[in-house]
């Protein structure tokens, strides 16, 4: 391990790594105790924070300007929230940042907790800038479970009457311009049918069968997609897909199965039609599959609950907000990824959006998460360039 002075990165952005990793803010958790200490940081500095809270007050967002300029400013923004790291192989501390072979490892230190660390680091020298727009730090929760937190965020800036000319989303892309992302539909689906003993099956209604029937044209439809959807070869897959990831029901081998659950998923291209994908998906399970159920047994059918409804990003390659990220980065590329960010939803509200921050979302995630030192010193670099083009 390298001693602290000679690290390339700077060492309040190193320190600010160490804290915010610190902080277990797995997303079935609490992520008051992260929030409240950047607030109270942010105080330090006569910077006030405006916090939303989930219904439990166990879970917060923060939005803090740092107020210069009379023209919109530009936010910088993060989720808080980590995926688990339970029964993963981890040869460190997963709450303890490490430094090793120029790699700092720890859970969030890829997604994303480097990238607020080092737009927090740099307070200082936002505020001694001469800004002609102001700066707004935006810290969400539970992005990981469906970008949840960040929506009560954007209502309550909405409300308030706050604007900005741009956000810029510090999701890991190598510190490369992302201008696009699939929007993303979750969904479970509970089958109720009718228990019967397995000799006299015609008796019953058998849910696993009719939830197979309904994922087997759920396959259909994405089979369909890929033949036929016009491609946008910016994504690594150049069209809408369509999976089933989760599936469990019946009791025993002999029994009739009464009930069958399953879990799937849409991550549609800008431009395609969500509402139509659902709707087809609906209309076969209520016109094709539950006459056939409800004509043994009434009560039998099908319900859908809705998990996450995530808007995709489609920002123009010639957006003032895709040419500042370009300048910042120094990197002309123009990216699309498949998935699922809050920036679309900052775009949703009228906020042009961008996303770009250090990092590889190859890393995110997985045990002995890590982020690379030379990703955060670009990192650096590109909020150093924000001040240069906020004080023009």
């Amino acid at each position: 391990m390298k001693r602290d002075a000679q690290l390339p990165i700077k060492a309040e952005t190193w320190e600010m790594i160490r804290r915010l990793v610190a902080f277990d803010t797995t997303s079935r958790d609490s992520n008051l105790g992260l929030i409240e200490w950047v607030r109270d940081w942010l105080k330090g500095f006569g910077i006030e924070s405006r916090l939303t809270y989930d219904a439990t007050g166990k879970k917060a967002n923060l939005f803090a300007t740092i107020q210069k300029g009379a023209r919109p400013g530009i936010v910088l923004s993060g989720h808080t929230d980590v995926v688990p790291v339970d029964g993963q192989p981890w040869d460190t501390d997963p709450f303890a940042a490490t430094i090793r072979d120029d790699r700092i490892y720890g859970r969030g230190a890829c997604d994303m907790k480097s990238f607020i660390a080092a737009a927090l680091a740099m307070t200082p020298r936002f505020l001694a800038a001469d800004l002609k727009a102001p700066l707004h730090f935006a810290l969400s929760y539970d992005e990981e479970l469906g970008c949840i937190g960040v929506r009560g965020l954007i209502e309550d800036l909405v409300r308030n009457g706050v604007t900005a000319a741009g956000c810029i989303v510090g999701e890991p892309t190598d510190m490369q311009p992302v201008i696009a992302n699939k929007g993303m539909r979750t969904f479970r689906c509970c089958v109720r049918g009718k228990e019967a003993h397995s000799a006299l099956a015609p008796h019953g209604v058998n849910a696993i069968e009719y939830a197979a029937r309904l994922v087997a044209h759920i396959r259909a439809i994405a089979d369909r997609l890929r033949a036929t959807e016009t491609r946008d070869h910016g994504f690594q897959v150049p069209f809408t897909t369509l999976q089933t990831g989760l599936i469990h029901g019946g009791t025993a081998p002999n029994i009739v199965p009464r009930d069958c659950e399953f879990h799937f998923e849409f991550r549609y291209l800008p431009g395609a039609d969500p509402d139509a994908l659902e709707r087809e998906i609906r209309v076969y399970a209520a016109d094709v599959l539950e006459p056939e159920m409800r004509a043994v047994d009434p009560q039998s059918g099908f319900e859908f609950f809705t998990k996450a409804r995530i808007p995709g990003l489609d920002t123009a390659e010639n957006d003032k907000v895709t040419a500042l990220a370009q300048a910042l980065s120094r990197n002309r590329a123009a990216s699309k990824v498949a998935y699922a960010a809050e920036a679309g939803l900052f775009q949703q509200a009228g906020i042009p959006s961008i996303i770009c921050g250090p990092g590889s979302i190859e890393q995110a995630h997985k045990p002995n998460e890590f982020i690379a030192l030379d990703q955060v010193v670009r990192c650096e670099s590109f909020l150093e360039r924000l001040i240069g083009e906020l004080t023009k």
